[in-house]
């Protein structure tokens, strides 16, 4: 049982949030930072405090949501295999025995992020899809292509369907007279509810054609195979029959079959009852962990992120190249939010952070050589796309690994007593303060 109390502030500032995740971050930073105080307090490692903590499947959530295929213990297994933690963390407390200035710290934490819009009427999308006589086919959706691959993926699932290369599909800018009442491409649905639509929308049209060779060309229906732009099948005397998708999509036209379609989708099963703050409210959990090694300057508050080892799930990847960028992507931008983008305003409330020279991003600098990424292999166990899974958001709170590893790193000089307190963004200046604050204690 939970009971959770929400209190609001109004301040002199504008409201803050991370830019993946919508407020989300910020809890989960608060989370991670006491299971780190924990396991100062009992001396214990704090991946054995978080792993004890983790949920288990029939456990449910303080909304009332069930946990189910819960992959997360599994996981942190592996990464914390392939990544050599335990030695790791071993060599460090020697290395930090042994140095007086200059200290490292490692941290892996995990990451359960629920997918779904918690306003449950924005969980729909739609889809529209022409077939042209050459051959070539045009999508319609109603998500924003923003840089994420979204539209690349769309255009792959259509393209899966149809038994089409990538090439042969086009992915039109998402407009609503085409596509009315779109959701925003927000909550890392974007793929889950468009790619869900534009496959609706495929299917229909792929069933036309069938239905088209069945009754112009005596195939057998469960034998229609769509496959490398052509199509084959079993005619009713047991023949092999083959011809091109130009070919077929030309002779249905001439057959007055329809070759456009609408598609729809709307996320099943969830459901949620604000005024009793209890339902399930995501369709499923996107799952991961991170390991980061960072060394730290105790004179001059100054550090360096050393190394980084990701293991993600994203259910079945619609696209690996995507996916890997995305949470690289994910990551840098929350080290960023954790690390150095701090905002100041001078005593006349005025933002004096307004440009690159004041406000520090991350740069290709700050990621270290050593960046490992990789998928845990295990498709999604709900209904969704192709067994995918999100991973638009889930990514950045990975980052919490670099701050934990920083206050690590600070704990180090008690011997490893206590976890510092250390704001963010965890700027130098910040470090040295919190390393100072140890010293005194």
């Amino acid at each position: 049982m939970a009971y959770i109390a929400g209190h609001r502030a109004k301040t002199d500032t504008v409201s803050h949030t991370a830019f993946r995740g919508f407020g989300g971050p910020q809890g989960m930073l608060a989370i991670e930072a006491a299971l780190d105080e924990i396991a100062g307090q009992l001396g214990m490692d704090p991946l054995d405090v978080r792993k004890a903590n983790l949920y288990q499947n029939g456990q449910t959530t303080p909304y009332h949501q069930t946990i189910e295929h819960f992959g997360l213990p599994s996981l942190i297994e592996q990464l914390e295999a392939s990544s050599d933690y335990r030695a790791r963390r071993a060599r460090i407390r020697e290395w930090n025995n042994q140095q007086p200035v200059l200290k490292r710290g490692i941290a892996l934490t995990p990451v359960k992020f629920g997918i779904s819009f918690t306003l449950q009427h924005l969980n729909q999308a739609g889809a529209l899809i022409h077939i042209y006589t050459d051959g070539s086919v045009s999508v319609n959706h109603g998500g924003t292509e923003m840089g994420q691959g979204l539209h690349t993926k769309v255009g792959q699932i259509v393209a899966e369907v149809l038994g089409l290369s990538l090439d042969q599909v086009g992915v039109s800018a998402t407009r609503t007279d085409k596509v009315p009442n779109t959701s925003p491409t927000a909550a890392s649905s974007g793929t889950d509810l468009n790619g869900k639509a534009a496959e609706n929308a495929a299917n229909i049209l792929k069933q036309r054609l069938v239905g088209y060779l069945c009754d112009e060309k005596q195939a057998i229906a469960d034998s229609v195979c769509f496959a490398d732009g052509e199509v084959s099948y079993l005619d009713t005397n047991q023949q092999s029959q083959k011809l091109s998708f130009v070919e077929l999509v030309n002779a249905a036209y001439v057959a007055r079959v329809s070759l456009s379609a609408t598609g729809y989708y709307k996320t099943p099963k969830i459901y949620y009852d604000r005024n009793k703050a209890k339902g399930r409210p995501f369709f499923y959990f996107a799952q991961g962990a991170a390991v980061s090694e960072v060394v730290v300057d105790t004179l001059t508050g100054e550090y360096r992120l050393e190394a980084v080892d990701i293991l993600h799930d994203v259910g079945k990847s619609l696209n690996p190249a995507i996916d890997k960028g995305q949470i690289v992507g994910g990551f840098v931008q929350g080290m960023g939010w954790l690390t150095t983008e701090e905002l100041v305003w001078n005593d006349k409330g005025v933002l004096m952070t307004n440009g690159p020279a004041t406000y520090k991003i991350p740069t290709i600098s700050d990621v270290p050589a050593h960046f490992n990424v990789a998928l845990f292999d295990r498709a999604n166990e709900e209904a969704t796309v192709y067994q995918s899974k999100a991973v638009g958001e889930p990514p950045f709170m990975l980052a919490i690994s670099v701050w934990s590893a920083l206050r690590d790193a600070i704990s180090s000089v008690s011997g490893y007593r206590r976890y510092p307190q250390l704001d963010t963004p965890a700027t130098p200046e910040r470090v040295l303060a919190a390393i100072t604050a140890v010293k005194g204690e």
